[in-house]
Order: C-alpha cells, then structure tokens, then sequence
C-alpha cells in the first residue's frame, strides 16, 4: 500500500518563511493517551529550555484509536507542531517519510513516552549542528547512563548490543534507543539505502553510517522504562535478529561469515533459551526446565545453522543432521547440568538470578563447542570421489 501524508496547516506558505533548525519526529501508533500530555510537556520544554528553532512532527502510523484526531488538535493548537498520518505502520516506515521531506538542519526522533529526560536534547543536536559529528544517538548502556527498567529488558539489551558488536563489529553502544537525530545532509545519503521500515531501521541506519565512515556521537541519557509501551519484544527481537543475518551475509563470507552467523544464531537461541527458561522455571525444578528449554533451543539452532551459517538447501540428510545436533545438545546439557550441580553445591539455596547468570555463561562456553563440532563433524563438507575414480 502506498504511504498517504497528511498534513495540518503549515507556517511554509507565509512570506518570509524560515525554515527550522531542528525537526523532531513523534511516531505514534495507538497513543491516543498519552500524545497529548506528552506533546504539552515536549512543547513547553522547547519553548523555554531550547535556545533553537524547532518544528515537532506527529508521525502516526495508521493509528485507529483517535490517535491522529489527537494530533490534528494539538497541530491547530500550538504553531510548531505538524502532524504526519502513514496508512502503514512502522517506525522506520513513519521516521523516513518525515525526514525525507523535512526542510531542517538536523532531524531527531524520540518516543512519544518520552523515556528519555529532555535535557539530554540539546547535548545530541549541539555536535551535529557545530559539525563535529554525523549522528547522535542516546545510550542507556553507558556507566553514566541513569537507567530504570526490569531485568529482562535490561538483559535483552545487553545481549542485542553484543551480538551486533560480535557479528557486525559495531562500535556504538546502544542501536534501540528511541533517542537520535542526524544531520539532514547525512540523511539525504543513507535513507536510501535503509531497507527496513520497522525497529530494526535504527540499527541499520547506524550500521550504514559506521560502514560509510560517519561520525556518531553517544549521549548518556537519564531513561525510564514505560510499562505501557507497544513494542512487542519477542516478535521485534526475532525481526531484528533476521536484520542483522541480512547485514551480515551483506558483509562476510567464508569462515568469518559462519562465526558471524553462527554468533548471531546463538545470541538469538541463548535469549530464546533464556525467556523459555524464566517461563518454565516457576512450575519445573531447574534441571528439567533446563533440560526442555535447551532442547527446544537446540532443535531450532542446528535447522537454523544448517541453512544460514553452512548454507545446506533441501531435506537430504536433514534427519542424520538433527540426530548428530542432538548428540551435541547432550554435550551442551551435559555441561550446563553440571553447571548446576556446582552452583547447588557450593550454594544451598542460589537466588533464580544468580541460576540465570550460571545458565547463561555455560551456554555461551557450550557455544564455542557447538560450532566447532557443527562444522567439523555434523555438516562437515563430504568429500566427492571424481568421476571414473572407481
């Protein structure tokens, strides 16, 4: 479906028109409760704690609630907000759309919870406005960072941001925050070349951006989780792990390209054991939830590594190579079991956190192992005797 824009009344068409210095970009989808509260405490802030001219961007996503009622309202209602109405979703989607066509020097973003505190605004636009850098983004995973949020998300995180600093060398620390702007000259090269229209958009566009040579400058931000939020984690985490395998298979081959798609496999089946694992863990003993969360992880990690990290197409052998990925889940279950018992004898009665960090480092070692016995023995390549040979 074609994207439909439309906007509210623009201040452009009057004489002596200038255009902003900063254009900051709202996505919403379904935010019918909190824009308007959101986009008041925004607009104050602007007006009395921001030394740059600014125009605010409503970009709803299809939105069916009265979203894009509410930001029509609060388009008459203050001169330097606009609204923006995609008929589709994502943010990506909503995020090129605005910047593509916005007349300012620098373009942001920011969610419409507005995690992230507003001081930090003006230490992201500052080095892109004096040409000291490209791109800004906020990061929660600095040590200065004053972050709020539960250990899952937390963990999730951390986990994210390592698998792209393991398969994509990535140097930036935090690719999700909902909290960056660009300079709009940098914009005019990249967003061309930015397929996803969807979370992952962020990530690529950073990546692209490392990969050109670009200049990206990390604020430390003081962020607190909102419970309300719409971001779906399972099904976004999946399609953020499929991104990456795209990026990477963009960028590597041979044996650097397997240890960079088998790392990204494992990353995601050590968080789909994880999540498995916390899900089992209140009705199973810790071995037995152990036990069926590697399995199933195991089962999925060796069909995934059969066809993205050692490329096999088609049903042939596909039976002997579970059964062999099998033998290799029992070493794996083997080492995290006696992880286990070693914790529970040296602890009485181990906290289920302090079981989960455990868990998790024995799986990372039981990684390691796994490709080493994938790739020599279970779809080690077979040798074709030549034709006439016999």
């Amino acid at each position: 479906m074609a994207t439909v824009l439309t906007r509210a009344p623009s201040s452009a068409s009057v004489r002596g028109y200038e255009p902003p210095v900063v254009e900051i970009a709202v996505p919403v989808y379904n935010e019918v409760g909190a824009l308007a509260r959101s986009i008041v405490r925004l607009s104050a802030y602007l007006q009395h704690a921001f030394p740059f001219s600014v125009r605010v961007t409503i970009a709803d996503n299809g939105s069916t609630d009265g979203t894009w009622e509410a930001a029509l309202a609060l388009a008459a209602r203050f001169p330097e907000i606009r609204a923006v109405r995609l008929e589709e979703k994502g943010r990506g989607r909503a995020l090129k759309a605005v910047w593509s066509t916005s007349d300012a020097k620098v373009l942001a973003y920011m969610d419409v919870d507005l995690s992230t505190d507003l001081s930090a605004l003006l230490p992201l636009v500052a080095p892109l406005l004096s040409g000291h850098s490209d791109l800004a983004i906020g990061t929660r995973l600095n040590y200065r960072a004053r972050v709020v949020r539960g250990p899952k998300r937390e963990l999730i995180s951390r986990c994210y941001n390592a698998l792209l600093h393991l398969v994509l060398r990535t140097r930036f620390s935090d690719a999700q925050c909902g909290f960056k702007a660009i300079r709009a000259d940098r914009a005019r090269e990249l967003l061309p070349l930015v397929r996803d229209g969807a979370w992952f958009f962020d990530t690529e566009l950073l990546v692209l951006a490392e990969r050109a040579g670009l200049r990206i400058h990390e604020v430390p931000v003081d962020w607190v989780d909102d419970p309300d939020t719409r971001v779906e984690i399972v099904a976004t985490a999946l399609a953020d792990l499929r991104g990456v395998l795209r990026l990477a298979r963009n960028r590597r081959s041979g044996f650097a390209g397997q240890v960079a798609r088998f790392g990204a496999i494992g990353v995601a089946s050590t968080i789909g054991y994880t999540l498995l694992y916390l899900a089992l863990r209140p009705v199973l003993a810790a071995q037995a939830a152990n036990a069926i969360a590697l399995l199933v992880t195991a089962i999925g990690n060796t069909a995934a590594n059969r066809r993205l990290t050692f490329a096999i197409r088609g049903a042939a052998h596909s039976v002997r190579h579970q059964i062999q990925g099998l033998v290799v889940f029992g070493l794996a279950l083997a080492l995290t079991s006696l992880s286990l018992v070693s914790l529970h004898a040296a602890a009485v009665h181990p906290s289920r956190s302090l079981e989960l960090v455990v868990l998790v480092l024995a799986n990372l070692a039981a990684t390691v192992l796994r490709f080493v016995l994938l790739r020599s023995w279970v779809f080690r390549a077979r040798r074709v005797a030549p034709v006439g040979s016999r």
